[in-house]
């Protein structure tokens, strides 16, 4: 484009926004405008597709910083001049009377001209001024005219089962206007983790990129599991006989059949056992099964078992087991 266009054309009025317009703002308009008058919406349409370049043009330049602090100068300085040879019409100076103040000469009358190297014209002599290129070059985007606005993120929320969420699947979601969407869940997310899908968002208003579907992921509490990281965590209820004398108990896995566990002899309440490989599988890694020992004690004892119990008290050795955490207690 011209520099000559920068005086003919009247961007903010293009946009249908003040000059004082916010970036917020501008880019709002811009996207209202581009829905409306985009090609693929008004297919044939010759006049649509003109008014889509024309605000698209205009955009390009406004919603650059450098380039509408350019384009403000330019108008400011002679809105609605043109470049004409000096000496023209009614006297006029044209060029000369635009850019004469400048560097405290020129206006009309004067014989002051510029020379220019061959290849140059006035997009040089102004590019020079400001210290950039040439003005108003289209910077690529829809057929030249503007880059192109990449569509909005949409932000939702699934709620999923704790072994889906452990073990990842394939789930189907219902989209604002009801269409459904498929979208494949990594295993191993945990509740209020965030999960970005790239181009799941809303379209490009102009033939950009996709925007993003950022889903936020909660997960409902298992009766038995819970997560510990990559590993699972799960409460074993065993009887005093086996945790004093030592027994080989099954545990659940997730999802899979029970594995066996060895409790050794004098197992307290409260240790936790290892199952290697049996927790959470991620790209990262894999992690363990960990089984925490409940000591059960039972809420009713008949007459031969209270007695029994009586007498196992009776036969072991005369000691208190709180008498170390007491004396810590004291300091």
């Amino acid at each position: 484009m011209a520099s000559q266009d920068w005086f003919d054309k009247d961007f903010y009025q293009v946009l249908g926004v003040s000059k004082d317009v916010s970036d917020a703002e501008l880019k709002k308009v811009y996207r209202k405008l581009a829905r409306k008058y985009h090609p693929d919406s008004n297919a044939g349409d010759a006049a649509a597709e003109a008014k889509f370049k024309e605000i698209s043009e205009a955009h390009s330049v406004l919603a650059d910083p450098e380039q509408r602090k350019e384009y403000d100068a330019i108008r400011a300085m002679g809105s609605g001049a043109r470049f004409t040879a000096p000496g023209g019409a009614n006297g006029a100076g044209g060029f000369d009377d635009v850019f004469g103040g400048m560097f405290g000469q020129g206006g009309p009358g004067r014989s002051q001209s510029y020379t220019f190297q061959q290849g140059g014209d006035y997009d040089d002599l102004l590019g020079g001024l400001f210290g950039g290129g040439r003005f108003g070059q289209p910077s690529g985007g829809y057929r030249g005219y503007g880059g192109p606005t990449p569509g909005r993120d949409v932000t939702a929320t699934t709620t999923l089962d704790f072994i889906t969420a452990t073990k990842g699947d394939q789930v189907t979601l219902q989209t604002a206007e009801g269409k459904p969407l498929t979208v494949r869940i990594p295993a191993g997310v945990s509740d209020g983790q965030k999960i970005r899908l790239r181009g799941k968002g809303h379209p490009s208003p102009d033939g950009g990129e996709a925007g993003d579907l950022i889903l936020t992921v909660n997960v409902r509490k298992h009766p038995v599991f819970e997560r510990d990281g990559l590993n699972l965590r799960v409460t074993v209820p065993v009887t005093f006989a086996e945790a004093a004398l030592g027994a080989t108990i099954q545990v659940p896995t997730l999802g899979g059949d029970p594995v066996k566990l060895r409790v050794a002899p004098g197992t307290p309440s409260g240790r936790v056992l290892r199952v290697k490989g049996r927790g959470v599988e991620t790209k990262k890694g894999t992690g363990d099964l960990l089984a925490v020992v409940q000591i059960a004690v039972p809420s009713h004892l008949s007459k031969d078992a209270q007695a029994a119990v009586e007498a196992l008290a009776a036969a072991l050795p005369d000691e208190n087991p709180r008498d170390e955490l007491l004396a810590k207690a004291k300091g």
